[in-house]
């Protein structure tokens, strides 16, 4: 598990710090998967989690507004994420196995592999737009927060998470 960086800017134990490793420790996983599904290389990833609790403590140190500590993390680490990507040439593409989970007989694993495969094809087919917002749903954010991070409407949001639910059901029934 990766640690916050080494730079001492606040006496361990004290309340700010803990309440930064808390967050940290609560929001690293979810950041990386939203990261790596902006197509970014999990060394990229590790980095912006970085960056991102590095400007989280300036901005609360600063006295910054603590409403909505998930929503601005995961704002930033967007925003940082797409800088990122748009000076990679040819980003690498984007691996959906992250979002499927073994499963454990064969004749499971060759139904799950065949679903799989289905909603593999349903998420690279989305517009990027209502990956962004279904990717960030599965991350437990509501539509607000989410609204916030992608600079929608939250009618677009719902529409958005609608479509892509709606294809994601039909992908599964078959």
């Amino acid at each position: 598990m990766a640690a916050l960086p080494a730079v001492e800017l606040e006496p361990r134990g004290s309340a700010l710090a803990e309440e930064i490793v808390a967050l940290f420790d609560l929001l690293r996983e979810p950041l990386l998967r939203y990261l790596a599904s902006l197509g970014l290389p999990i060394p990229d990833g590790e980095e912006i989690v970085q960056e991102v609790f590095l400007a989280l403590f300036q901005h609360l140190r600063r006295g910054g507004g603590r409403a909505n500590l998930r929503g601005w993390v995961f704002r930033v680490a967007h925003n940082l994420g797409l800088k990122r990507r748009s000076r990679q040439p040819g980003a690498a593409s984007i691996e959906w196995n992250w979002l499927c989970d073994p499963a454990p007989g064969p004749e499971e694993q060759f139904l799950k592999n065949e679903t799989d495969r289905r909603v593999q094809a349903v998420l690279r087919v989305l517009p990027e737009q209502d990956r962004r917002c279904l990717i960030l749903r599965a991350e437990g954010l509501c539509y607000r927060e989410i609204a916030g991070i992608l600079a929608m409407s939250l009618g677009a949001v719902s529409m958005s998470l609608a479509r892509s639910l709606a294809r994601m059901a039909r992908a599964v029934e078959r």
